[in-house]
């Protein structure tokens, strides 16, 4: 097999008719191209360019070879040309997983404004409890919330912290009251995350305090969205991820008690195989997800009353 950049390099004197100009494009010698040309005829075994003083001819064997390779190589320069640019130009399809709560609280606005800023990105999303596996699903990016990851070869970031926050729907509040302090909880419904017979515990702190508190309630479940909705439906007090609930106390719908008090749930990372070269979308969508959590998190700290 020739060599294929010996064979862009005949193309190119073919085109000039000479060996010089394509030496200048190059910026080499003009005996590097030379060569390049006698190591393609003789891969080739035949003599494709007729030398001499004042110019540079393909024989009828090299006429025939350009007439065939030519577009080919034209196709080579026009994808690599394409692939250059995607480099520094967010394209293509990028596929994310996420946990479903996730996804329906933060990562669908962060889509949205992602393919708004770079159109020429197509995102897939694959919202699953599962962990998926990157490399063998064909998958561009995880968010993953958890306590910590395990070791990998994949490429983490953290994000942020997922912290954990009181709510009730107005609804509920018309019927129990604002509790005006932490043992007024007592006598409220709650919701709860992954109980045990309906049973958890709360920690929770005020930044300089720490309360737990042994809580039940009549709803149990493992699903944040299944739990925010029975909170939205007025079932009782929910300890939900401040970044799951800001959209719905930003519309009324939610109402954040005792603000001085949270509680610490998981962290946030931003999972990706490793590879030499990092594409535009990734990186792109990278600084996106961190702006995004980040604005989110602070808008729900400056709701805080300070200490």
């Amino acid at each position: 097999m020739p060599d294929l950049n010996d064979v862009a390099i005949f193309v190119r004197v073919v085109d000039h008719g000479g060996f010089a100009k394509v030496a200048r494009e190059l910026r080499v010698p003009t005996s590097t191209v030379s060569r390049a040309v006698a190591r393609l005829e003789a891969a080739l075994g035949t003599q494709l360019l007729v030398r001499s003083s004042r110019a540079v001819v393909p024989t009828a064997e090299g006429q025939r070879f350009h007439r065939e390779v030519a577009p080919s190589v034209e196709v080579l320069r026009s994808a690599s040309r394409g692939l250059g640019s995607t480099a520094h130009v967010p394209r293509g399809r990028l596929r994310v997983t996420a946990p479903n709560d996730l996804g329906a609280s933060f990562l669908g606005g962060v889509v949205a404004t992602f393919v708004a800023r770079f159109p020429e990105v197509r995102v897939e999303t694959i919202l699953t409890t599962r962990t998926v596996g990157l490399v063998d699903e064909g998958i561009d990016v995880a968010l993953r919330a958890a306590a910590r990851l395990p070791d990998s070869s994949l490429v983490v970031r953290k994000v942020g912290d997922l912290e954990l926050e009181l709510y009730a729907a107005p609804a509920h509040i018309a019927r129990h009251g604002l509790p005006a302090g932490i043992e007024d909880l007592a006598a409220h419904p709650k919701v709860l995350f992954r109980a045990e017979e309906n049973r958890t515990t709360w920690r929770l702190t005020d930044g300089t305090r720490e309360e737990t508190l042994q809580v039940e309630g009549a709803i149990s479940s493992d699903d944040h969205l299944l739990l925010q909705a029975a909170v939205l439906a007025g079932a009782g007090v929910g300890l939900l991820p401040g970044i799951s609930a800001a959209a719905d106390v930003a519309a009324g719908r939610l109402v954040r008690l005792l603000p001085e008090w949270s509680g610490r749930g998981v962290s946030l990372f931003f999972v990706h195989a490793p590879m030499a070269k990092v594409p535009a979308r990734i990186t792109a969508f990278r600084d996106l997800v961190v702006d995004a959590f980040a604005r989110i998190s602070g808008l729900n700290a400056s709701r805080r009353p300070r200490p």
